[in-house]
């Protein structure tokens, strides 16, 4: 490129910065590939030979100056060239999009959680008989509108959240498991993109991050995980076995499937393998469910519940749309 202090600004130099180079800001700021892209408006090229003007400079100033903002990234301060001014070189140009592009990642800020979910989330029936082992399974999809939306929701920062409860009584195994399932907190699935770690509103995750639980025998947590590293075969990323004897036996376990590029499955079996002991039976109560919309486990009854947080709008057009969750128990 020929971008340097008193020589003529080229179209290939702003289209290096725009849309040429390897690095570019339309490939963080528009549609992108894989985990680059946020789906937003593209910054127009120049013809070869054509002018530069103060507008299309001022357009890549104010991507650029947003692209930081979202990202949380520390930049050079510009301002914005002036139609009727003289154009100056401006510093840093390509070291910035080298950090947007390194930071695309991170997020400011999470949108609104989102709770609303088709089908069921609850086991309300009773479940087990005697000291039989059993296993509820609850099944839930995040359906994407597009394999582009898909990807513009894990790039901005999307999460995707597992929640765990139940409180109803009236057994002997009913204690224990109301309290594994409130010790295993929440986990989040993000994307993990470009291979590292996202900070999202202030908190670092890493692909699988459990967030607020305590205690149980964590035995599996994959925390190198997100939607990038799904296949179309279940990897199971968090299982949480009672710690409490002589109940070790029984865990919560989560797996998560990419079924599709717009389909993420996530299949959480609870599992009873009846060893509670002479004298005590391993069946446990139903409850009341949680309905929907809802972002935290509002009934009694054994409960898995997939909420997502979406990217935030503050700085980017939700591209991603509304994903749909869709519910299901056996």
């Amino acid at each position: 490129m020929t971008y340097t202090q008193g020589s003529l600004i080229e179209a290939a130099d702003y289209n290096g910065f725009a849309n040429a180079s390897a690095n570019n800001i339309n490939k963080v700021w528009s549609t992108g590939t894989g985990d680059s892209g946020w789906g937003q408006t593209a910054l127009s090229t120049v013809s070869t030979g054509g002018t530069v003007t103060a507008t299309s400079w001022a357009a890549l100033v104010a991507n650029l100056a947003t692209a930081g903002s979202q990202t949380s990234s520390t930049l050079t301060s510009r301002t914005q060239p002036v139609t009727g001014n003289v154009i100056a070189i401006l510093a840093n140009v390509a070291t910035d999009i080298n950090t947007i592009t390194l930071n695309r990642g991170n997020a400011a800020a999470s949108g609104t959680e989102y709770g609303v979910f088709s089908g069921t989330t609850s086991k309300t029936t009773a479940t087990g008989s005697g000291q039989a082992a059993w296993t509820i399974t609850f099944t839930h999809t995040v359906t994407f509108a597009s394999a582009d939306a898909a990807r513009y929701f894990w790039n901005a920062g999307g999460i995707v959240r597992i929640k765990y409860g139940k409180s109803s009584t009236g057994t002997d195994a009913d204690p224990d498991w109301n309290t594994l399932a409130g010790q295993c907190g929440s986990i989040s699935l993000t994307g993990r993109v470009n291979s590292n770690s996202q900070l999202i509103a202030g908190t670092t995750y890493t692909g699988t991050t459990r967030i607020g639980g305590t205690g149980g025998t964590q035995t599996t947590l994959t925390t190198t995980t997100g939607w990038y590293n799904l296949t179309g075969s279940p990897t199971t990323i968090f299982q949480l076995n009672n710690a409490s004897a002589p109940y070790t036996p029984d865990f919560i376990r989560t797996t998560a499937t990419a079924t599709s590029s717009t389909v993420l499955t996530l299949v959480t079996t609870w599992v009873d393998d009846g060893s509670s002991g002479a004298g005590t039976t391993a069946n446990i109560t139903g409850g009341t469910a949680t309905a929907s919309p809802s972002t935290t486990i509002t009934g009694t009854a054994p409960t898995t519940l997939v909420t997502y947080l979406p990217p935030s709008t503050t700085y980017l057009s939700a591209s991603w749309g509304t994903p749909t969750i869709a519910a299901s128990v056996s």
